[in-house]
């Protein structure tokens, strides 16, 4: 059976934790900083995780992961 192939695009964005869990970036962080609020914007700095339907999928993007 050949090697399988890693999405790269998933690569870039998702890594996996020790308990299987993906690891993923929060949204809303990129512009319009400045109406938001300092506390919203610290908490969206922690990694957030991905929701079990969308694991399946990034479980297949990243064979080896």
């Amino acid at each position: 059976m050949p090697k399988l192939k890693t999405n790269r695009g998933a690569a870039k964005r998702f890594r996996k934790t020790a308990s299987g869990k993906f690891k993923c970036r929060q949204s809303h962080r990129n512009h319009i900083l400045t109406k938001k609020s300092t506390k919203r914007k610290r908490t969206l700095r922690s990694p957030d995780h991905l929701d079990a339907a969308d694991a399946a999928l990034a479980r297949r993007m990243l064979p080896y992961a």
